[in-house]
């Protein structure tokens, strides 16, 4: 009878088992989007002074969207000093998504500037992006296109956009957790080129991803998911062809509660924010903002509401 128990798996026999499936590997998130997850704790769209938005659903693919804001807006100075004057904005906008193959939205803001994004998918696996932003200003007018197609295990992208701007991206699955990209670009109104390269490893408790160019610029980012309501976020960003060398590292949290989402960060600059959303009922939520800069004795809070999902 003892010779018909199996033997007990050792760790090393665990390991042996696991192998890597080269031809069933999973598709990788876009170039542009590798640190999506520390961007979500360390780059909160904080804000000063008031803000209140509004979105009325008139059908299920179209909405009407109302914002308007009210703050101190920075003017640029050679003196040390920060100098802001009070302003005022009312943006008037419109989306239409038929999920998941379009999304059209359009936004007009009284200071003269008009926005739109196109999303499209032209095929399964081709899709067509397009930003544009119009402005009285000259020089200020801005338009991108990009074509994006998502393979089995790959993703690749071609961008071309105003002022001769041409680039384009790959990203490939090497394993289940690593993915390896580049990227190539060249701006021909300022005559400049450049090739990045990527690398992402991606599991279901953390994110570690790191990136540099010929530009000069390295970013390393890492996420840690301390549970399904808390993350930690971290990131270093060295700027190697600057005269000073700048280098400025962040910590960040996600925090999610019961009905609120708390985020916030720390850098190696003094920089601290906060950014709090409440939702106080259904389809009405409030928010609170908050930069606190002790180098530069700045010092930015916000609040607002939003009403409509």
């Amino acid at each position: 009878m003892a010779s018909m128990v199996p033997p007990i798996p050792t760790a090393d026999d665990k390991k042996a088992d696991v192998k890597v499936d080269y031809s069933n590997l999973p598709c990788p998130i876009p170039f542009e989007e590798l640190h999506r997850e520390a961007m979500m704790s360390l780059k909160p769209e904080l804000f000063e002074g008031m803000r209140f938005d509004f979105t009325k659903m008139l059908n299920q693919k179209f909405s009407l969207n109302h914002s308007v804001s009210m703050g101190p807006t920075e003017v640029p100075s050679q003196s040390a000093e920060i100098i802001k004057i009070p302003t005022a904005n009312y943006e008037f906008g419109a989306t239409v998504i038929d999920h998941p193959k379009m999304l059209l939205m359009g936004r007009a803001l009284t200071d003269g500037r008009v926005t739109a994004r196109v999303k499209y998918d032209l095929t399964e696996n081709l899709t067509v992006k397009a930003n544009a932003q119009l402005s009285s200003e000259p020089h200020a007018s801005q338009g991108i296109v990009n074509f994006d197609y998502k393979g089995k295990d790959y993703r690749t992208q071609i961008q071309l956009g105003n002022g001769s701007l041409l680039g384009a991206s790959y990203i490939q699955s090497v394993t289940n957790h690593l993915s390896l990209g580049g990227e190539v670009f060249w701006t021909g109104q300022h005559r400049k080129s450049g090739v990045g390269y990527a690398a992402r490893y991606n599991t279901d408790k953390m994110v570690a991803t790191g990136q540099i160019a010929s530009t000069g610029m390295a970013l390393l980012s890492y996420v840690q998911k301390v549970s399904d309501k808390v993350s930690l976020a971290t990131d270093l960003m060295c700027n190697f062809n600057s005269m000073s060398r700048d280098v400025t590292a962040s910590f960040g949290y996600d925090y999610i509660l019961r009905q609120c989402r708390l985020r916030g960060k720390v850098d190696s600059n003094g920089v601290c924010a906060a950014f709090l959303e409440e939702r106080l009922n259904m389809g009405l939520n409030f928010i609170l903002s908050a930069e606190l800069d002790h180098k530069k004795k700045d010092y930015k809070f916000g609040f607002g509401l939003t009403v409509g999902e």
